[in-house]
């Protein structure tokens, strides 16, 4: 790995984000969190862009200052290109243009959901890499999918979520229980205190390595319309066994999946990346099949779970060693495939 010294920009949702890398060591990682969303129970694509825009000078600033770098030390800028939601890659995307303009240095175009699989690169997301190939579940409240790794830049999709991604369903269940938002940390804390068999929701029965979570939120949703009606006090004196009854739900349902692709495809080498990977159920869920089927786990470390720019720079890292740049006529996409 070369010591370029690299900054990463991730501006897709609503966490503005910024890093310095050297080689795949991360110097610093920097984010600014948008709380105006919690009153809106999701994020509204206008306040997020906004807020993109006041946060992204003080978090770059932030993230040279604890790297204890100069600027001119900056060998290249890595930047989230997409998916996400527009308005707020533009301003990421925009500012990685004039940064890199004004520095006279190479930009570089990341894909956020390599990124989040390719975080595991960063040489203290895991006590080791994972090998080629292996199977990575990249979960998140935008995405769900089970993707084959074949090399670093060589991925390949082999099943996803046919409508809602699991930490959306987290969410609207959450929205159910009047939880704030987030709702996944919520139910993922409550749950802690609850029984897990306490309720059964429905699964779907989808052929191969699909996922589908509208199913599940539909059956809490008439499950508790049904109850509150007999006891309307029945959310708040049943709130920890129904968080840790869902819970247990949406994890079977992504992990019964990842098993069936790992024995089929007879691959051991497993990981988990996204936001929902910081869930502690899930990571438990990995750690079972570690000892049951002989797994190598991969599962990140927390900071790097959640949109980072540490994971854009170390994608940013790898393409700057091939040359991988992009020139000034690129744009933001919300849509982006592997």
């Amino acid at each position: 790995m070369s010591d370029s010294i690299i900054l990463g920009i991730e501006s897709s949702c609503d966490d503005t984000s910024a890093a310095i890398i050297k080689g795949n060591c991360i110097l610093s990682n920097i984010a600014a969190n948008q709380a105006v969303h919690k009153e809106y129970g999701g994020v509204v694509p206008e306040l997020a862009s906004r807020a993109h825009q006041q946060n992204i000078i003080p978090v770059v600033e932030k993230s040279i200052t604890k790297a204890n770098i100069q600027q001119n030390a900056i060998s290249a800028i890595g930047f989230t290109r997409g998916p996400g939601l527009l308005g707020s890659l533009l301003v990421g995307t925009s500012f990685a243009k004039s940064l890199a303009m004004s520095l006279d240095v190479p930009l570089i175009e990341v894909n956020h959901l390599q990124a989040h699989i390719l975080a595991h690169f960063i040489d203290d997301a895991n006590p080791m890499p994972p090998k080629f190939p292996f199977l990575c579940l990249t979960v998140s409240g935008g995405h769900t999918m089970i993707v084959l790794v074949k090399d670093y830049f060589d991925m390949e999709i082999i099943g996803k979520t046919t409508d809602d991604a699991a930490g959306e369903a987290f969410d609207k269940i959450g929205k159910i229980f009047d939880l704030d938002y987030p709702a996944g940390p919520i139910i993922d804390k409550l749950a802690k205190e609850g029984n897990p068999d306490a309720f059964t929701f429905n699964k779907p029965k989808l052929e191969n390595y699909d996922y589908s979570f509208s199913g599940i939120k539909t059956s809490v949703l008439y499950f508790i319309q049904k109850e509150v009606k007999k006891n309307p006090d029945f959310i708040k004196e049943n709130l920890n066994d129904l968080c840790a009854s869902v819970q247990k739900s949406i994890i079977e349902i992504l992990m019964n999946k990842l098993e069936k692709a790992a024995k089929e495809l007879d691959i051991k080498e497993v990981a988990i990346a996204g936001g929902v990977s910081a869930n502690s159920a899930l990571r438990q869920a990995m750690q079972d099949n570690h000892e049951k089927l002989g797994w190598n786990i991969y599962i990140p470390k927390f900071e790097y779970t959640t949109d980072n720019a540490a994971m854009i720079a170390m994608v940013a890292q790898l393409k700057f060693e091939r040359g991988e740049f992009t020139d000034l006529r690129t744009t933001a996409t919300a849509k982006y495939d592997l």
